[in-house]
Protein backbone atom coordinates (compact mmCIF):
# COMPACT_ATOMS: atom_id res chain seq x y z
CA UNK A 1 0.00 0.00 0.00
CA UNK A 2 0.99 3.65 -0.67
CA UNK A 3 0.84 6.10 1.72
CA UNK A 4 0.04 9.60 1.30
CA UNK A 5 3.50 10.15 2.14
CA UNK A 6 4.61 8.82 -0.95
CA UNK A 7 2.55 10.56 -3.18
CA UNK A 8 3.89 14.20 -1.62
CA UNK A 9 7.36 12.50 -2.29
CA UNK A 10 6.31 11.82 -5.60
CA UNK A 11 4.97 15.69 -6.26
CA UNK A 12 8.42 16.82 -5.26
CA UNK A 13 10.29 14.80 -7.48
CA UNK A 14 7.95 15.37 -10.85
CA UNK A 15 6.71 18.89 -9.79
CA UNK A 16 9.04 20.59 -11.50
CA UNK A 17 8.13 18.26 -15.46
CA UNK A 18 4.44 18.60 -15.60
CA UNK A 19 1.95 21.22 -16.56
CA UNK A 20 0.04 22.10 -12.94
CA UNK A 21 -3.46 21.62 -14.63
CA UNK A 22 -6.73 24.26 -13.72
CA UNK A 23 -9.32 23.68 -12.03
CA UNK A 24 -12.34 25.26 -13.69
CA UNK A 25 -16.33 25.57 -12.76
CA UNK A 26 -18.87 25.39 -15.00
CA UNK A 27 -22.65 26.95 -14.25
CA UNK A 28 -24.33 25.63 -17.26
CA UNK A 29 -23.16 22.26 -16.33
CA UNK A 30 -23.66 22.51 -12.55
CA UNK A 31 -27.66 23.85 -13.36
CA UNK A 32 -27.72 20.09 -15.41
CA UNK A 33 -26.18 17.86 -12.74
CA UNK A 34 -28.03 19.47 -9.57
CA UNK A 35 -24.69 20.16 -7.76
CA UNK A 36 -21.57 22.51 -7.99
CA UNK A 37 -19.53 20.96 -10.56
CA UNK A 38 -16.02 21.73 -10.91
CA UNK A 39 -13.42 19.76 -13.38
CA UNK A 40 -9.81 19.07 -12.82
CA UNK A 41 -8.46 19.57 -16.45
CA UNK A 42 -5.54 16.49 -16.89
CA UNK A 43 -6.43 17.01 -20.31
CA UNK A 44 -4.07 19.53 -20.52
CA UNK A 45 -1.20 17.80 -19.56
CA UNK A 46 1.61 17.58 -22.16
CA UNK A 47 0.57 14.24 -23.80
CA UNK A 48 -3.15 15.21 -23.36
CA UNK A 49 -3.49 12.82 -20.44
CA UNK A 50 -2.56 12.07 -16.38
CA UNK A 51 -0.06 9.44 -17.50
CA UNK A 52 2.55 11.63 -17.58
CA UNK A 53 2.25 11.74 -13.70
CA UNK A 54 3.25 7.83 -13.26
CA UNK A 55 5.35 7.77 -16.16
CA UNK A 56 7.53 10.13 -14.97
CA UNK A 57 7.91 9.34 -11.58
CA UNK A 58 8.39 5.51 -12.25
CA UNK A 59 11.07 6.74 -14.88
CA UNK A 60 12.85 8.59 -12.08
CA UNK A 61 12.34 5.83 -9.74
CA UNK A 62 15.07 3.54 -12.14
CA UNK A 63 18.57 3.18 -11.53
CA UNK A 64 21.72 4.28 -14.32
CA UNK A 65 21.58 0.52 -14.55
CA UNK A 66 17.98 0.20 -15.25
CA UNK A 67 17.82 3.26 -17.58
CA UNK A 68 20.72 1.97 -19.87
CA UNK A 69 18.90 -1.53 -20.53
CA UNK A 70 15.85 0.30 -21.75
CA UNK A 71 12.14 -0.06 -20.89
CA UNK A 72 8.98 -1.22 -22.29
CA UNK A 73 5.17 -0.65 -21.96
CA UNK A 74 1.69 -1.68 -23.80
CA UNK A 75 -0.77 0.89 -24.44
CA UNK A 76 -2.92 1.25 -26.77
CA UNK A 77 -2.83 5.00 -26.49
CA UNK A 78 -2.41 7.50 -23.34
CA UNK A 79 0.36 5.26 -21.30
CA UNK A 80 2.41 4.98 -24.78
CA UNK A 81 2.58 8.87 -24.83
CA UNK A 82 3.79 9.67 -21.60
CA UNK A 83 6.26 6.85 -21.48
CA UNK A 84 7.68 7.60 -25.00
CA UNK A 85 7.65 11.03 -23.82
CA UNK A 86 9.81 11.48 -20.49
CA UNK A 87 11.74 8.74 -21.98
CA UNK A 88 13.03 10.60 -24.84
CA UNK A 89 13.86 13.97 -22.66
CA UNK A 90 15.37 11.67 -19.70
CA UNK A 91 17.42 9.27 -22.67
CA UNK A 92 15.88 6.08 -22.10
CA UNK A 93 14.93 3.88 -25.19
CA UNK A 94 11.84 2.93 -25.18
CA UNK A 95 10.20 0.07 -27.06
CA UNK A 96 6.12 0.26 -26.80
CA UNK A 97 3.90 -2.65 -27.97
CA UNK A 98 0.61 -1.49 -29.17
CA UNK A 99 -2.33 -3.57 -30.67
CA UNK A 100 -3.26 -3.68 -34.06
CA UNK A 101 -6.04 -1.42 -34.88
CA UNK A 102 -4.71 1.43 -32.45
CA UNK A 103 -5.47 5.11 -33.97
CA UNK A 104 -3.09 5.68 -36.47
CA UNK A 105 -2.49 9.02 -34.48
CA UNK A 106 -1.73 7.46 -31.34
CA UNK A 107 1.11 5.61 -32.95
CA UNK A 108 2.73 8.49 -34.85
CA UNK A 109 2.86 10.44 -31.97
CA UNK A 110 4.44 7.95 -29.56
CA UNK A 111 6.57 7.58 -32.69
CA UNK A 112 7.39 11.13 -33.15
CA UNK A 113 8.72 10.86 -29.09
CA UNK A 114 11.40 9.05 -30.00
CA UNK A 115 9.83 5.33 -29.01
CA UNK A 116 10.13 2.09 -31.34
CA UNK A 117 6.20 0.97 -31.45
CA UNK A 118 5.70 -2.91 -32.19
CA UNK A 119 1.93 -3.36 -33.53
CA UNK A 120 0.91 -7.29 -31.84
CA UNK A 121 -2.28 -8.16 -31.02
CA UNK A 122 -6.09 -7.53 -31.30
CA UNK A 123 -5.86 -6.13 -27.96
CA UNK A 124 -4.06 -4.40 -25.44
CA UNK A 125 -3.87 -7.74 -23.11
CA UNK A 126 -2.30 -9.62 -26.62
CA UNK A 127 0.13 -6.44 -26.48
CA UNK A 128 1.03 -6.39 -22.48
CA UNK A 129 1.75 -10.47 -23.37
CA UNK A 130 4.38 -8.84 -25.82
CA UNK A 131 6.11 -6.67 -23.69
CA UNK A 132 6.17 -9.64 -21.09
CA UNK A 133 8.33 -11.61 -23.72
CA UNK A 134 10.57 -8.54 -24.47
CA UNK A 135 10.86 -7.59 -20.95
CA UNK A 136 12.08 -11.17 -20.24
CA UNK A 137 14.20 -12.25 -23.47
CA UNK A 138 15.97 -8.37 -23.97
CA UNK A 139 16.03 -7.63 -20.04
CA UNK A 140 14.20 -4.35 -20.58
CA UNK A 141 12.42 -3.15 -17.51
CA UNK A 142 8.39 -3.07 -17.87
CA UNK A 143 7.09 -0.30 -17.34
CA UNK A 144 2.69 -0.95 -16.20
CA UNK A 145 0.20 1.22 -16.69
CA UNK A 146 -1.52 0.98 -13.29
CA UNK A 147 0.02 -2.25 -11.48
CA UNK A 148 3.14 -0.75 -10.03
CA UNK A 149 3.03 1.29 -6.77
CA UNK A 150 5.44 4.10 -8.53
CA UNK A 151 2.75 4.66 -10.80
CA UNK A 152 0.14 5.04 -8.55
CA UNK A 153 1.83 7.52 -6.25
CA UNK A 154 2.74 9.89 -9.21
CA UNK A 155 -1.16 9.37 -10.21
CA UNK A 156 -1.95 10.22 -6.71
CA UNK A 157 -0.42 14.00 -6.99
CA UNK A 158 -3.52 14.95 -8.89
CA UNK A 159 -5.34 15.10 -5.55
CA UNK A 160 -2.74 16.79 -4.00
CA UNK A 161 -2.88 19.40 -6.37
CA UNK A 162 -6.76 19.68 -6.05
CA UNK A 163 -6.96 20.14 -2.63
CA UNK A 164 -4.28 23.13 -2.90
CA UNK A 165 -6.28 24.94 -4.80
CA UNK A 166 -8.76 27.65 -3.55
CA UNK A 167 -11.17 26.74 -5.84
CA UNK A 168 -11.63 22.97 -4.16
CA UNK A 169 -12.37 24.60 -1.42
CA UNK A 170 -14.69 22.14 0.92
CA UNK A 171 -15.13 19.71 -2.21
CA UNK A 172 -17.92 17.22 -0.84
CA UNK A 173 -17.28 14.56 -3.52
CA UNK A 174 -14.89 13.11 -5.93
CA UNK A 175 -15.55 11.13 -9.13
CA UNK A 176 -12.70 9.46 -11.05
CA UNK A 177 -12.81 7.40 -13.99
CA UNK A 178 -11.85 3.84 -13.30
CA UNK A 179 -9.92 1.50 -16.04
CA UNK A 180 -6.87 -0.88 -14.49
CA UNK A 181 -7.01 1.40 -11.16
CA UNK A 182 -3.93 3.25 -10.92
CA UNK A 183 -5.66 7.27 -11.35
CA UNK A 184 -8.31 6.12 -8.48
CA UNK A 185 -5.65 4.30 -6.20
CA UNK A 186 -3.41 7.37 -6.10
CA UNK A 187 -6.50 9.75 -5.93
CA UNK A 188 -8.18 7.91 -3.40
CA UNK A 189 -5.28 7.37 -0.96
CA UNK A 190 -4.33 11.37 -0.89
CA UNK A 191 -7.76 11.95 -0.49
CA UNK A 192 -8.88 9.69 2.45
CA UNK A 193 -5.72 10.01 4.37
CA UNK A 194 -6.01 14.46 4.21
CA UNK A 195 -9.65 14.08 4.30
CA UNK A 196 -12.20 11.00 4.90
CA UNK A 197 -15.11 12.86 4.54
CA UNK A 198 -14.64 13.14 1.18
CA UNK A 199 -16.64 10.97 -0.86
CA UNK A 200 -14.52 9.38 -3.49
CA UNK A 201 -17.11 7.39 -6.06
CA UNK A 202 -15.62 6.10 -9.09
CA UNK A 203 -17.33 5.81 -12.58
CA UNK A 204 -16.42 2.55 -15.23
CA UNK A 205 -18.08 2.23 -18.71
CA UNK A 206 -20.91 -0.04 -18.34
CA UNK A 207 -19.11 -2.44 -21.21
CA UNK A 208 -16.03 -2.80 -19.06
CA UNK A 209 -17.02 -2.72 -15.59
CA UNK A 210 -14.24 -4.78 -14.37
CA UNK A 211 -13.12 -2.99 -10.87
CA UNK A 212 -17.61 -2.99 -10.13
CA UNK A 213 -17.68 -6.46 -10.54
CA UNK A 214 -14.35 -7.25 -8.63
CA UNK A 215 -15.48 -6.09 -5.79
CA UNK A 216 -18.78 -7.76 -6.22
CA UNK A 217 -16.73 -10.62 -6.33
CA UNK A 218 -14.11 -10.21 -3.70
CA UNK A 219 -11.42 -10.46 -5.83
CA UNK A 220 -10.03 -9.55 -9.17
CA UNK A 221 -12.05 -10.87 -11.88
CA UNK A 222 -11.38 -11.06 -15.76
CA UNK A 223 -13.96 -10.04 -17.83
CA UNK A 224 -14.22 -12.13 -21.26
CA UNK A 225 -14.62 -8.72 -23.11
CA UNK A 226 -14.05 -4.93 -22.53
CA UNK A 227 -14.90 -2.93 -25.52
CA UNK A 228 -16.20 1.05 -24.93
CA UNK A 229 -16.41 4.17 -26.66
CA UNK A 230 -14.25 4.79 -23.53
CA UNK A 231 -11.24 3.27 -24.74
CA UNK A 232 -8.68 4.24 -22.01
CA UNK A 233 -10.57 2.36 -19.37
CA UNK A 234 -11.68 -0.52 -21.24
CA UNK A 235 -9.99 -2.71 -19.22
CA UNK A 236 -10.61 -6.66 -18.68
CA UNK A 237 -8.72 -7.05 -15.46
CA UNK A 238 -7.99 -4.70 -13.03
CA UNK A 239 -4.81 -4.70 -10.73
CA UNK A 240 -4.62 -6.65 -7.57
CA UNK A 241 -2.94 -3.46 -5.55
CA UNK A 242 -5.46 -1.14 -7.50
CA UNK A 243 -8.39 -3.13 -5.99
CA UNK A 244 -7.07 -3.74 -2.72
CA UNK A 245 -6.49 0.06 -2.39
CA UNK A 246 -10.14 0.79 -4.33
CA UNK A 247 -11.81 -1.69 -1.63
CA UNK A 248 -10.48 0.32 1.30
CA UNK A 249 -11.00 3.45 -0.11
CA UNK A 250 -13.31 4.51 -2.52
CA UNK A 251 -17.12 4.83 -1.78
CA UNK A 252 -19.05 3.43 -4.81
CA UNK A 253 -18.26 2.37 -8.27
CA UNK A 254 -21.10 3.44 -10.42
CA UNK A 255 -21.36 2.72 -14.45
CA UNK A 256 -22.42 4.66 -17.82
CA UNK A 257 -23.71 3.35 -20.79
CA UNK A 258 -22.06 4.36 -23.88
CA UNK A 259 -24.59 6.68 -24.62
CA UNK A 260 -24.40 8.67 -22.07
CA UNK A 261 -20.44 8.60 -22.71
CA UNK A 262 -20.74 10.00 -25.96
CA UNK A 263 -23.53 13.01 -24.85
CA UNK A 264 -21.66 14.16 -22.16
CA UNK A 265 -18.66 14.65 -24.70
CA UNK A 266 -20.42 16.68 -26.50
CA UNK A 267 -21.81 18.83 -24.04
CA UNK A 268 -18.28 19.52 -22.76
CA UNK A 269 -17.21 20.32 -26.07
CA UNK A 270 -20.30 22.61 -26.66
CA UNK A 271 -20.96 24.43 -23.53
CA UNK A 272 -17.50 24.33 -22.17
CA UNK A 273 -15.14 24.25 -25.15
CA UNK A 274 -13.74 21.39 -23.44
CA UNK A 275 -12.38 18.27 -26.08
CA UNK A 276 -12.28 15.07 -24.05
CA UNK A 277 -11.87 11.53 -24.53
CA UNK A 278 -14.54 9.43 -23.34
CA UNK A 279 -12.64 8.03 -20.40
CA UNK A 280 -12.42 11.92 -19.48
CA UNK A 281 -16.08 11.93 -19.81
CA UNK A 282 -17.24 9.64 -17.72
CA UNK A 283 -17.69 11.33 -14.40
CA UNK A 284 -19.98 13.94 -16.02
CA UNK A 285 -21.56 11.20 -17.52
CA UNK A 286 -22.62 9.69 -14.25
CA UNK A 287 -23.83 13.00 -12.76
CA UNK A 288 -26.07 14.12 -15.62
CA UNK A 289 -27.80 10.72 -15.47
CA UNK A 290 -27.64 11.13 -11.52
CA UNK A 291 -26.09 7.16 -11.59
CA UNK A 292 -25.11 9.18 -7.77
CA UNK A 293 -27.43 10.98 -5.54
CA UNK A 294 -24.96 14.17 -5.05
CA UNK A 295 -27.67 17.08 -5.28
CA UNK A 296 -26.65 20.48 -4.04
CA UNK A 297 -23.09 19.47 -2.99
CA UNK A 298 -20.02 20.60 -4.08
CA UNK A 299 -18.22 18.07 -6.53
CA UNK A 300 -15.14 17.39 -8.67
CA UNK A 301 -14.59 15.37 -11.72
CA UNK A 302 -11.11 14.14 -13.35
CA UNK A 303 -11.14 14.68 -16.62
CA UNK A 304 -8.84 12.58 -17.39
CA UNK A 305 -7.84 12.62 -20.71
CA UNK A 306 -8.47 14.91 -24.03
CA UNK A 307 -6.58 12.17 -26.45
CA UNK A 308 -10.09 11.57 -28.82
CA UNK A 309 -9.60 10.13 -32.37
CA UNK A 310 -10.69 12.95 -34.86
CA UNK A 311 -11.92 10.17 -37.10
CA UNK A 312 -14.75 9.25 -34.55
CA UNK A 313 -15.46 12.84 -33.24
CA UNK A 314 -18.21 13.20 -35.85
CA UNK A 315 -19.58 10.15 -34.95
CA UNK A 316 -19.29 10.95 -31.21
CA UNK A 317 -21.06 14.46 -31.88
CA UNK A 318 -23.88 13.06 -34.32
CA UNK A 319 -24.90 10.57 -31.28
CA UNK A 320 -24.72 12.88 -28.38
CA UNK A 321 -27.04 14.98 -30.08
CA UNK A 322 -29.55 12.11 -31.08
CA UNK A 323 -29.31 11.48 -27.19
CA UNK A 324 -30.57 14.83 -26.39
CA UNK A 325 -33.21 14.54 -28.69
CA UNK A 326 -31.60 17.27 -31.15
CA UNK A 327 -31.03 15.02 -34.48
CA UNK A 328 -33.22 12.57 -35.64
CA UNK A 329 -34.01 10.34 -38.79
CA UNK A 330 -37.08 8.86 -40.09
CA UNK A 331 -37.28 6.43 -42.37
CA UNK A 332 -40.72 6.34 -44.56
CA UNK A 333 -42.15 4.35 -47.65
CA UNK A 334 -43.25 6.62 -50.51
CA UNK A 335 -45.30 5.67 -53.49
CA UNK A 336 -42.05 5.70 -56.18
CA UNK A 337 -43.91 8.07 -58.50
CA UNK A 338 -42.72 12.06 -59.36
CA UNK A 339 -43.81 14.49 -56.09
CA UNK A 340 -44.29 11.77 -53.51
CA UNK A 341 -41.79 12.82 -51.09
CA UNK A 342 -43.02 16.51 -51.33
CA UNK A 343 -45.96 15.61 -49.48
CA UNK A 344 -43.61 14.82 -46.55
CA UNK A 345 -41.83 17.26 -46.97
CA UNK A 346 -44.48 19.49 -46.54
CA UNK A 347 -45.62 17.65 -43.57
CA UNK A 348 -42.16 18.53 -41.77
CA UNK A 349 -41.74 22.01 -42.54
CA UNK A 350 -44.73 22.96 -40.31
CA UNK A 351 -42.76 21.83 -37.72
CA UNK A 352 -40.21 24.44 -38.59
CA UNK A 353 -37.16 21.52 -38.27
CA UNK A 354 -33.74 21.82 -40.63
CA UNK A 355 -33.69 19.11 -43.15
CA UNK A 356 -29.52 17.58 -42.70
CA UNK A 357 -30.60 14.83 -45.10
CA UNK A 358 -32.34 12.79 -47.83
CA UNK A 359 -31.73 9.84 -48.80
CA UNK A 360 -33.27 7.24 -51.12
CA UNK A 361 -33.14 3.76 -50.22
CA UNK A 362 -34.07 2.43 -54.07
CA UNK A 363 -31.35 -0.79 -54.09
CA UNK A 364 -32.16 -1.63 -50.13
CA UNK A 365 -36.07 -1.18 -50.03
CA UNK A 366 -37.96 -3.91 -48.59
CA UNK A 367 -41.12 -2.31 -49.98
CA UNK A 368 -43.08 -3.78 -52.04
CA UNK A 369 -42.55 -3.21 -55.69
CA UNK A 370 -43.93 0.63 -56.97
CA UNK A 371 -42.82 1.81 -53.42
CA UNK A 372 -39.54 3.35 -52.29
CA UNK A 373 -37.94 3.88 -49.07
CA UNK A 374 -36.40 7.22 -47.69
CA UNK A 375 -34.76 8.23 -45.17
CA UNK A 376 -34.74 11.82 -43.82
CA UNK A 377 -32.38 13.62 -41.17
CA UNK A 378 -33.35 16.44 -38.90
CA UNK A 379 -32.34 18.59 -36.74
CA UNK A 380 -35.12 18.96 -33.60
CA UNK A 381 -35.45 20.62 -30.69
CA UNK A 382 -36.10 17.79 -28.74
CA UNK A 383 -37.71 13.99 -27.67
CA UNK A 384 -41.12 15.86 -27.54
CA UNK A 385 -40.72 17.28 -30.68
CA UNK A 386 -39.82 14.61 -32.12
CA UNK A 387 -42.66 12.98 -31.12
CA UNK A 388 -44.89 15.51 -32.61
CA UNK A 389 -43.44 14.57 -36.11
CA UNK A 390 -43.76 11.55 -35.79
CA UNK A 391 -47.25 11.31 -35.18
CA UNK A 392 -48.04 13.34 -38.10
CA UNK A 393 -46.17 11.62 -40.53
CA UNK A 394 -48.26 8.54 -38.97
CA UNK A 395 -51.72 10.16 -38.95
CA UNK A 396 -50.62 11.73 -42.73
CA UNK A 397 -50.67 8.13 -43.83
CA UNK A 398 -46.55 7.98 -43.54
CA UNK A 399 -45.78 6.34 -40.57
CA UNK A 400 -41.75 5.88 -39.90
CA UNK A 401 -40.60 1.92 -40.72
CA UNK A 402 -37.84 0.16 -39.37
CA UNK A 403 -35.19 0.30 -39.24
CA UNK A 404 -34.26 4.10 -37.82
CA UNK A 405 -31.15 5.42 -37.82
CA UNK A 406 -29.00 4.96 -34.31
CA UNK A 407 -26.14 7.29 -34.06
Amino acid sequence: MITKADIEEAYRKIQSDIVLTPLVYSQKLSQLCGCQTLFKLENLQMTGSFKDRGALHKLLSLSSEERGKGVVAASAGNHAQAVAFHCQRLGIKAKIVMPHGTPLIKVVSTQNYGAQVILHGETVDDAYDRALELARSEGLILIHPFEDPWIIAGQGTIALEILEDDLAGGVEAVLCPIGGGGLISGVATYLKETNSKIVIIGVEAASAPSMKKSLEGGHPVRLESASSLADGIAVKRVGQLNYEIVKKYVDEVVTVEEDEIANAILLLLEIEKIVVEGAGAVPLAALLNRKVQLEGKKVLSIISGGNIDVNILDRIIMRGLSVEGRIAQFRVRLKDRPGALLFVLDIIKKYQVNILDIIHHRFQSAGPFGYVDVSITLETRGHSHIQEIRQALGEAGYPPCEPECKF
